[in-house]
């Protein structure tokens, strides 16, 4: 019999945890080391129910909820061979051509996740609820690199950053990615999280001492619990399918972002372990010449 044959089936939810800011959490950071990350925010895991997205009545869709699933075979066989991943940030920016309809991407970089590859550098999959950027920093990297890669450009009237995920591991996978519609997370859950970069992470009071300039560093958004919150997974992605990320959508009359997080799916005995390539990019509409 095939694998998919005897593979096991996923049901209409998955009842979980998703980490969580507590609200007594003020000073929050993500140091970043060579080979080390910490968090000074305090999480604390909340139950939620991760909905079934392949069994929902409408397919999803960026504008109203922040994220999609599209078909995208691409010619990478080997996500840890710096050569085939040479072709693929113009795959990612054709699919986002595709997808937003949007005139120029500018493509940042890719993470792969994979403890089978990375070994003891493995990255594990992000654990609590969060967006990569805020929209103070997405605004301001969205300038910068459409300065750097279109100095002639006419200039745009509105950008996405987002992220285009798949997974290259055989399904069911362990830790499947949650996706949060948009819509249903208001200002008032969100919170910025510096992303602090340094040569070793710093021990004790060191952690949460000023920092210059911290006002204008990079920070993601990270979130506190709601129960509207509205999860969704796709189960049992293949290698042909990927899951496109909205960080900020510049339109807020739209669905701007998408909060998301891995979370670890007990309900499936016969997973495989996650491995994941994650690609950055940032799509641009440009006004008329």
């Amino acid at each position: 019999m095939t694998d998919s044959a005897t593979r096991s089936r996923p049901g209409a939810q998955v009842e979980t945890t998703i980490d969580y800011l507590l609200p007594s959490s003020r000073i929050n950071r993500r140091f970043w080391a060579p080979g080390k990350e910490f968090n000074t925010g305090v999480y604390q895991p909340y139950p939620v129910t991760i909905r079934n997205a392949r069994l929902a009545e409408r397919p999803f869709t960026l504008d109203e909820h922040g994220f999609c699933i599209s078909r995208h075979e691409t010619a990478v066989q080997d996500f840890a061979d710096p050569r085939q991943l040479a072709a693929y940030p113009e795959e990612v920016a054709r699919a986002a051509r595709a997808l937003t309809g949007c005139d120029y991407v500018f493509c940042m970089g890719g993470q792969l996740r994979s403890p089978i590859i990375a070994g003891e550098g493995y990255q594990p999959p992000a654990a609590e609820a969060h967006v990569d950027f805020n929209s103070r920093s997405a605004h301001k990297i969205a300038a910068a690199l459409y300065e750097k890669g279109r100095p002639d450009g006419p200039g745009y009237d509105r950008f996405i950053a987002f992220s285009l995920w798949r997974t290259f591991s055989p399904p069911p996978q362990d830790w499947p990615l949650a996706l949060c519609e948009g819509p249903s997370v208001g200002d008032e859950d969100s919170v910025a999280n510096v992303k602090v970069d340094v040569d070793e992470i710093p021990q004790g009071d060191a952690l949460y001492a000023p920092i210059e300039g911290e006002e204008d560093m990079v920070a993601a958004t990270i979130f506190r619990h709601s129960p509207g919150h509205r999860w969704w997974y796709f189960p049992d992605m293949t290698r042909d399918e990927v899951i496109f990320i909205k960080f900020h959508d510049s339109d807020h009359d739209r669905a701007w972002r998408a909060p998301h997080t891995a979370f670890h799916d007990t309900s499936r005995p016969d997973a495989h372990v996650r491995e994941s390539y994650e690609f950055r990019a940032i799509a641009y509409f440009e006004k008329p010449r």
